[in-house]
């Protein structure tokens, strides 16, 4: 097939720009989701609102990690199949995603459901801003189906290498998202409701836009009823693979629980508005290296299948400088505007300016280490090394960050919060340059005696 020859084929750079551009329109407006709501719910209603999307982000980042559980376990193992030449295999294992997706995703709305009031004040919600929260959510949760579902096959459609196709998707969702918020916000006055029924209506486009490729459109692989009952074996596939970025998302989850947290006992609920813009411009900044990671990853997955190990370190050596160049471009946006971008999420607060600005500086103060170690989290869950891959992927956001967030408060106050993320950000670069340097010699051996044998 073209699209899989081309993956073992084709140039690398050339490849990864190909993969490129698509996946970072999906991924920039995969993240003005977050932002979009942000900035509507900041200017059309005002900070509390704004603190109290903040404090339903945790409980979002827990349903996005169901969607990567399967989303990206089932894309890898997708793209492996795809490589080692087992259409049938691949077929089997997109069906039994989708079950998983299906199956699981009405589990946690219900759960969610009957516990959120609690969930919610574990999470940083006070007398003030809890009333923000729960109208939000309230109106989100029957949506987490077309979310899992949505997100979950368009990253299957990314790692078939039809990165376009996952391009359009979200577009088409993103786009919706951003008109119906104007409309229920702004026309209908319906404020944080508004915001979350803009967000439910724009992923059930994704879904059926999604299902229907799927189901009769130019799909490498198809999704066939009879595939979709549950294999033990093709399940643990998904989940070993998937557990990674699930384990990342949740435990990213807990953090911003914590963090929404400290930010009250050390500062306020403006502080808790302000930290939700900040959480949303380093989404964007993260969002855009996952791109390079969505880019990498079908040609990663690929010839690792294939065994072509000179591709694939061809591949991680180029991801790894693209990614950093992109951090580094945010960084530098981020130390030079921080008070014009606060004012693109509120122009009325000055408390909410003042801490705002202060609060991106310091945060997001080395965020241009995040590249190097986005990538390598990726290139390990690619070739099938989950153990690794979910270490790394949690180091930063939790290993380090959690003890940063106790200790450092104690001694600096609200600066100890912000400082915390740059403090974790350095630690764990180091802990990953240690693995890099391994997975070089690694590659090195698997490159040398496949030599051997031709």
């Amino acid at each position: 097939m073209r699209k899989t020859h081309e993956l073992g084929n084709e140039k690398i750079g050339l490849l990864i720009k190909k993969f490129y551009w698509p996946a970072f329109i999906s991924v920039s407006v995969s993240a003005l989701y977050n932002i979009v709501d942000r900035i509507f719910i900041g200017q059309g209603v005002g900070a509390e609102a704004l603190s109290g999307l903040s404090i339903v982000f945790p409980i979002m980042l827990i349903f996005m990690a169901f969607g990567m559980l399967f989303g990206v376990g089932t894309g890898v193992q997708v793209s492996i199949r795809l490589g080692e030449d087992k259409h049938e295999r691949a077929e089997r294992t997109l069906g039994n995603g989708f079950t998983m997706m299906l199956l699981v995703s009405v589990f946690i709305s219900v759960l969610v459901y009957f516990t959120k009031d609690p969930i919610l004040r574990i999470f940083g919600a006070t007398v003030e801003t809890i009333k923000y929260a729960d109208d939000y959510l309230l109106y989100l949760l029957p949506g987490i189906i077309f979310q899992v579902v949505g997100f979950s096959l368009n990253n299957v459609i990314r790692s078939e290498g039809n990165a376009k196709v996952a391009m359009f998707t979200m577009l088409i969702s993103a786009g919706s998202n951003i008109l119906l918020d104007a409309i229920f916000i702004f026309g209908f006055n319906m404020g944080v409701k508004g915001a979350a029924l803009a967000t439910v209506l724009s992923m059930l486009l994704m879904s059926v836009w999604v299902l229907v490729y799927f189901l009769k459109g130019n799909s490498v692989v198809k999704l066939r009823l009879e595939y979709m009952r549950l294999d033990s074996s093709i399940v643990w596939d998904i989940v070993s693979i998937g557990m990674a970025p699930f384990a990342m998302q949740i435990a990213a989850s807990f953090v911003q629980g914590m963090l929404n947290t400290q930010l009250v006992k050390y500062g306020n609920d403006i502080a808790v508005a302000a930290n939700g813009i900040i959480m949303s411009i380093s989404l964007m900044i993260l969002m855009s290296v996952v791109a390079v990671n969505m880019a990498i990853q079908p040609i990663i997955g690929f010839n690792f299948g294939a065994r072509n190990f000179e591709r694939v370190k061809e591949t991680l050596y180029k991801g790894i400088i693209f990614g950093s160049v992109i951090a580094l471009v945010g960084f530098i946006l981020v130390q030079v505007f921080p008070g014009e971008i606060v004012k693109m999420f509120n122009n009325t607060d000055a408390t909410l300016y003042q801490i705002g600005k202060r609060g991106l500086r310091i945060g997001l103060s080395v965020v241009f280490l995040i590249g190097f170690q986005v990538i390598m989290g990726n290139y390990f869950q690619s070739t099938g090394k989950a153990k690794l891959a979910m270490f790394i992927s949690l180091l930063r956001q939790v290993i380090v960050l959690i003890p940063m967030l106790i200790i450092l408060p104690r001694f600096f106050g609200l600066d100890g919060v912000w400082l915390s993320m740059p403090v974790a950000s350095i630690i764990s670069a180091i802990i990953v340059v240690y693995y890099f340097r391994k997975e070089q010699l690694h590659l090195k051996e698997l490159i040398d005696s496949k030599e051997k044998l031709l």
